[in-house]
């Protein structure tokens, strides 16, 4: 199998063969950058692996690349129906996060309040393709449903490795947690309000297992240090052969939740922590974190880290998270 999803994807052209067919699975191109691939057995799991919404995050696009590779050309079984979506091709080829804006803000039918674009388009595709996707499952009989969005960040970070789940009113999955655990993740953080995230859309709309895993620096293609992910592409290729990562071996994953959305609503806005504050720097009780228009953001707790710090969104998006430990 000589397919090359990453390959075919950048070219910005329709693949000569959108279908085949292995020893084990049948496999389609399902849109620029979406390829299905179905075992040929009954399997009780439905599982998306996503990357490249933001198209500067290369490392996942590798990674998922990679897998897919391995699935086709039969080194690796596959043991459950897979979605494999590489988000944002055109930011990609520009290795931009983004052309006209965030995509990751825009799911959940929210692109409609943004100018339509290209990436407005493509967030519509994704959530169709999704709920084709969950729904041709079902009827074959896959029950459980999981999605990880893979990024990479461009702010430094304290915890190199973590991961961000959607507020939902069940309970997060165990068997999900505890794939994070062995994936290797330094920390989790557990979101309070809903969002217009990937992940936030597949657990609200299709009660699917969901995380937003962040896995390190930002580089353009062919730049990136894969033995950095050697444990994150272990876990993936246990996933889809339904198999146990490895235990894990680092030290106990650290739990945060969302306290604190730190909203730019006004064009006074001004953010007080540093740009070149780390992912998980920890301010006291008092703080005074952003101000505009005579009201201000202050630490609450005794102390809190903050996540994502950017001054610079659109009005009305959020400049900045603050956390504490659960």
């Amino acid at each position: 199998m000589t397919f090359d999803f990453l390959a075919e994807t950048l070219s910005g052209r329709p693949p000569e063969f959108p279908c085949g067919q292995t020893e084990t699975l049948d496999w389609q191109w399902l849109g620029e950058g979406i390829v299905e691939l179905s075992p040929r057995h009954t399997c009780t799991q439905a599982i998306v692996l996503s990357a490249g919404i933001h198209g500067n995050e290369t490392a996942p696009i590798e990674l998922l690349n990679q897998l897919v590779s391995e699935l086709l050309q039969g080194s690796r079984p596959l043991k459950v129906r897979l979605l494999v979506i590489m988000g944002n091709p055109p930011s990609m080829r520009a290795n931009k996060r983004y052309i006209q804006a965030d995509m990751n803000r825009m799911f959940g039918g929210r692109h409609a309040s943004f100018a339509p674009s290209d990436e407005t388009q493509r967030a519509q595709q994704l959530e169709q393709v999704l709920a084709q996707f969950y729904r041709l499952a079902s009827a074959a009989g896959a029950t459980e449903r999981l999605h990880y969005d893979l990024h990479t960040a461009i702010r430094g970070s304290l915890h190199t490795r973590f991961g961000l789940v959607p507020l939902q009113a069940r309970p997060y999955s165990l068997a999900m947690l505890n794939w994070l655990d062995a994936a290797g993740l330094d920390a989790l953080v557990y979101h309070r309000s809903p969002g217009g995230t990937f992940t936030h859309f597949s657990s609200k709309v299709f009660d699917a297992d969901s995380c937003t895993l962040e896995l390190g620096k930002a580089l353009p293609f062919g730049h990136n240090d894969h033995q950095q992910f050697v444990l994150i592409r272990q876990a993936l290729e246990a996933l889809v052969s339904d198999q146990l990562p490895p235990p894990r071996t680092l030290s106990p994953m650290k739990h945060y939740q969302v306290v604190q959305d730190i909203l730019r609503k006004q064009q006074d806005f001004q953010l007080h922590i540093p740009a070149d504050a780390l992912n998980f720097t920890a301010y006291p009780q008092g703080f005074v974190l952003a101000e505009q228009n005579g009201q201000d953001y202050r630490v609450e707790h005794a102390k809190e880290w903050v996540l994502f710090p950017n001054p610079n969104v659109a009005i009305g998006l959020r400049a900045g998270l603050m956390l504490i430990e659960k």
